[in-house]
């Protein structure tokens, strides 16, 4: 496919980085960047030379702020038929356990929660704000807050979706309620959400994705279920005599507390 909502980019490091590039529109998403979207989360699932993903936005006032509504969604008039815009922008939606850490600046609402409920690490700059728009102009919330709920406590989600456009979620507000896990400068946001996906995708492949797998899996499992499920994945990602990792290499003092 020939993005062009999107830039698609691979390193020498097996890091992918997605790009939502319409800042002239806030970065909002459309037909084309969902179709783009769906087609990009099957690369990043099926390419083997991929072990992490950056989601981040091309400068503007925005990360994302929902759907571009002059241009609409292509939507059935079949009430039956109608899908989730979710289906095709979320990587988990996707079935991509490749992890993917979102990189937040700026205004950051509505739609654009499909990906960060979806990330399985959220950083943001010091400038980001995050808030859901939709009951301001008399639309039901469901979606975006539903998702929200697996990243936020319950009381903040409904703060967000009944204040609509009245208020804001800061960053150090984002950060006291676990919706982000680290704030940065807007110069620094890019180059640490690289390294975050470097430092992952140095470790082995199969063993990262059975672990995101598994961990997202068990949200819609009761908790015997979803360790009966896990146990198995750890059978199958630790085959008997098939080492990944050199444990003399590892056991270094570099790591890092956050």
């Amino acid at each position: 496919m020939d993005y062009k909502e999107i830039i698609f980019e691979k390193d020498a490091n097996n890091v992918c980085t997605i790009t939502i590039n319409r800042p002239e529109r806030m970065n909002t998403f459309t037909p084309t960047m969902m179709a783009e979207f769906e087609h990009a989360w099957k690369r990043v699932a099926t390419e083997d030379d991929i072990h992490a993903v950056v989601l981040r936005a091309a400068p503007s006032k925005a990360f994302c702020t929902g759907v571009d509504v002059k241009i609409g969604l292509e939507d059935s008039e079949n009430i039956w038929s109608k899908r989730d815009p979710g289906e095709l922008l979320s990587p988990k939606a996707n079935k991509v356990w490749k992890p993917v850490i979102c990189a937040v600046h700026g205004l950051a609402c509505g739609g654009a929660f499909y990906w960060i409920n979806e990330a399985d690490i959220v950083i943001c700059s010091e400038d980001a704000e995050f808030f859901d728009p939709h009951v301001t102009f008399g639309m039901v919330a469901a979606l975006e807050p539903i998702g929200a709920r697996y990243k936020m406590p319950l009381g903040d989600v409904l703060r967000m979706t009944l204040m609509g456009n009245n208020e804001r979620i800061s960053a150090e507000t984002a950060l006291r309620i676990g919706l982000v896990s680290e704030v940065t400068s807007r110069d620094e946001l890019w180059g640490r959400a690289d390294e975050l996906a470097k430092i992952i995708a140095e470790k082995p492949a199969a063993a990262i994705q059975g672990s995101v797998r598994a961990i997202w899996e068990s949200l819609d499992e009761f908790r015997t279920v979803a360790l009966a499920r896990g146990l198995s994945y750890c059978d199958i990602g630790n085959p008997i005599g098939m080492a990944q990792v050199d444990r003399d290499k590892i056991n270094t003092p570099d790591y890092k507390v956050r």
